[in-house]
Order: structure tokens, then sequence, then C-alpha cells
């Protein structure tokens, strides 16, 4: 792959991302501070990426695949994805915002396979490329944050008037720019013959769940399934609780944990190699564990460096746990359910364990809600660590360690 077109998939990760990053990360306290929005209609906000991940397979299988270029159909998604977040932007309450995000988040997960798809059209060698080009994405997520707090839009005062309102329209402009942007790309073409019979389980990767005979294998689905619920937590009140408490420019300090994703993405091959997979997932969900015990007893004073160290630990959280279980699931697989098989991890994780997750994420922040309109944050954060500690020892428990080697 030459550098021209190394670019222009780096150039297109990175806008991707920059996109979702410019309004997921503050989205809990702007739904609070501008739109008077109640904890489980929060939840229920952030669960829009939970039904988008299990339509999104829909899309690329039935259409994606079959029909047009994926360049031509990333390119439309974000044209109206950029109409969509002005209509987000614009919308007065929850009632009339909820609608608009949840076609939104319908349309943009299947981006995420998109992107990957175009890249991956364009390399001879995606094991050694891929990295490279994708690495943009987390770069613009971060990018998305930094920005955000430099405009001081997350600052006490910034949200005061109301000015975390305008990340919905910065994500408005860089999807236009990414629409527009997608047409110029590679040309990736539909693989699957449209004529051929549609099967509904290859598109869900269901044709995959004969793997879970493997007793390791079904260990290790129902931990990523379960892990998935604290995760939740996580996303959904990160930034509503540094707000609450009193941290400025929180949205640029929980962009350190994309930085640390990047670092320890890096780690990750070194570490995997000399303890092998279950020691890293056991690493993975004890930091989730310590990451939650950190908020629950940090604050925004002295204890700042809690809050600091547990956004930090989220690139061993998600990089240890998740890109080990995409190898893991890989090395499994085998060549005839390869894409099924991460095709029924994904609809798992982000599917049904985040769906839980932030169900329960909002049942719990509305819990201990106290009288002055605050969170009892402490209670809250010592129940994801909770959790955490039951599915790390479930894994510990049930899983026989076994030698994985990534398919080359």
């Amino acid at each position: 792959m030459n550098f021209a077109v190394k670019s222009r998939l780096s150039f297109m990760m990175f806008l991707e991302f920059f996109v979702w990053g410019s309004w997921y990360v503050t989205m809990g306290t702007f739904l609070g501070a501008n739109l008077q929005a109640k904890d489980q209609d929060i939840s229920l906000a952030f669960s829009t990426q939970s039904f988008g991940a299990i339509i999104a397979p829909f899309i690329i299988g039935l259409i994606a695949d079959r029909y047009f270029h994926a360049q031509r159909i990333l390119g439309v998604i974000h044209l109206i994805g950029a109409l969509l977040m002005y209509l987000l932007y614009s919308a007065e309450d929850f009632s009339g915002f909820f609608p608009v995000l949840l076609a939104y988040m319908i349309l943009f997960m299947p981006t995420l396979a998109l992107v990957n798809s175009i890249s991956f059209n364009q390399m001879k060698d995606p094991a050694r490329e891929f990295s490279v080009i994708r690495i943009w994405g987390t770069i613009g997520w971060i990018a998305s944050g930094f920005l955000i707090s430099f405009l001081a839009w997350d600052s006490q005062e910034g949200m005061s008037e109301g000015l975390l309102k305008n990340t919905w329209i910065m994500a408005a402009i860089v999807s236009l720019v990414l629409g527009i942007y997608s047409f110029t790309l590679p040309l990736t073409p539909p693989r699957a013959k449209s004529s051929g019979k549609i099967k509904v389980s290859e598109i869900l990767g269901l044709d995959a769940l004969s793997l879970l005979k493997h007793r390791n294998f079904a260990i290790f689905f129902l931990a990523s399934i379960l892990i998935c619920i604290p995760l939740a937590f996580y996303y959904q009140n990160a930034s509503p609780f540094l707000t609450e408490i009193g941290v400025e420019n929180s949205t640029s300090k929980m962009a350190l944990g994309q930085v640390s994703e990047v670092l320890f993405l890096l780690a990750l091959p070194l570490f995997f190699t000399k303890f092998g997979f279950k020691k890293t997932l056991v690493v993975a969900m004890l930091a989730w564990a310590v990451r939650y015990i950190f908020f629950a007893f940090g604050d925004a004073d002295t204890g700042v460096w809690m809050l600091l160290v547990g956004i930090v630990l989220h690139g061993i959280c998600y990089d240890f746990f998740f890109v080990s279980g995409q190898i893991y699931t890989d090395s499994h697989a085998g060549e005839k359910f390869k894409s099924s098989a991460q095709g029924l991890i994904t609809l798992a994780t982000y599917g049904i364990g985040m769906l839980i997750g932030f169900w329960a994420a909002g049942l719990i922040s509305n819990y201990y809600l106290i009288d002055t309109g605050l969170h009892s944050w402490k209670s809250i954060w010592l129940i994801p660590a909770g959790i955490s500690v039951l599915v790390l020892l479930f894994f510990i428990s049930f899983f026989k360690d076994e030698k994985v080697k990534p398919h080359q």
C-alpha cells in the first residue's frame, strides 16, 4: 500500500472517530445540563449504541456486502448523519432528541465495519498494515476531546451557558466533510453475490454458535457479555461524574483513556506472547475493578490523581480484554467461521452486554440520586467494581489456560 492511499485511509479513520468522539463522551453531561434529562433517560440514550450494534449486521450483510460500494454507502450515511446531528443540536427536550439519536446510531454503527472494509480492501498484509491506519481513529477521538476542552465548552462556565450544545454542530460539520470525502476513497465493490441465498444466521454470526461447544470458548463468551455490564457504567457515567464533582476540562482528561489505549495496544503483543491469553484477560478484568474503586474514592481535590489513574487504566481494560478476545476468537474460529465469530462476539458484547449495562447503570444512578440533585457516586462506582470482581472470579475458576496462536 503506497503512502498516498495510506494517508487517505488514515484521514478517513481520523474523521470517523472524531465525529463519534465529538458527542459521545459528553452526551450524558449534555443531556442532564441542557435537556434536564433524568438518569434513566440518559441510559436510554446510550442504549442506542447497542440497538445500532444489533441492527448493523443486517445493514452490512444485506446491503453493503451485496449491492453497493462500501465507500458510497459510507458517504451517504455520513451526509444523512450530518443532518441528523443538526437536528440533535436543535432539539429542545429529550422526547424530541431520542428518536433522532436512535435513527443516527442505527446508521452510524455500520460505518465502523465499513471503514474497516474499505481499509482491508487496499491491504496486502492487514495484520501488519491495519493498526497503522486504525490508530488514526483513536487520534481523532482524542483530538475531539481536547478541542472541546480547549474551547471550554465543558467548563463550569461553559456548561452554565449551554455551550455543550455546540458539540453536535461540530459533529455535523465533520460528518458533512467525511460524507463528501468518502466519495473520493478507493473503490470497494460488494463481494457477495446479490443473487445468492440470504441466511440470517450468517448475517448475525449465529453460524459460529457451534464454537460454544468448546468449554473454554463458552466461558470466554459469557465473561465477555458480563464484563460489558460494568463497561457501560464508564461510558455512561464517567463524564457526568467528573463534571458533577467539579473536575475542570473533564473531556480532555477523559481523552487520556484513548492515549493509554494507543500505548497499551503497542504493549499488548509482548504481554500476550509472554504471559498468554488467560493472564492477559485476568489483568484486564482486575484493572476494571481497580478503576472503579479509584473512581469511588477519588475526588476533584487531593484525590484527583486517583481519577486520572482510573481514566488511564482504560487502555488496559479495553485493549487487554477486547483486542485479546478478538485474537482468541479468531484462533478458535478458523477460516470457516472467521467473520461469523467476530460478528457473534460484537453482537454479544456491544449488543446484549452493554444494553444490559446501560439499563442497569441508569437504574442504579437514579437509585443513588440524593435530595440535592447530586449523586452518591461512591455507592454507584462500587457496584461495577463488585461486578468486575465477580466476573474475574468466574473466569479464573472455570477457564482452563490454553495456548493461543493467532492466524497469520
